[in-house]
């Protein structure tokens, strides 16, 4: 099978949890890699895991991310939007 060139040149791992680079990360939110740093810095973002200089993200920690951003309107979001 045929997979895309995803940002790490590699496909996205599958295993709940793999250990994802920050392109990674921000292709499965799609998302721009730099919002998850930013998001790094403040606070509010994907847990994340840092290893010497290295940072990585478990794949089961953006898929759960993700479907915690989930909304029915935006004042349930709470300015979150």
């Amino acid at each position: 099978m045929n997979y895309p060139i995803e940002p790490a040149g590699r496909p996205i791992p599958t295993d709940p949890d793999a250990l994802l680079y920050p392109a990674e990360a921000a292709y499965l939110r799609g998302q721009a890699e730099g919002t998850l740093r930013n998001e790094r810095v403040k606070g509010g973002g994907c847990p994340f895991i840092q290893i010497g200089r290295s940072i990585r993200y478990r794949r089961s920690d953006v898929v759960d991310w993700i479907a915690d951003q989930r909304f029915t309107s935006t004042s349930e979001a709470g300015g979150r939007i």
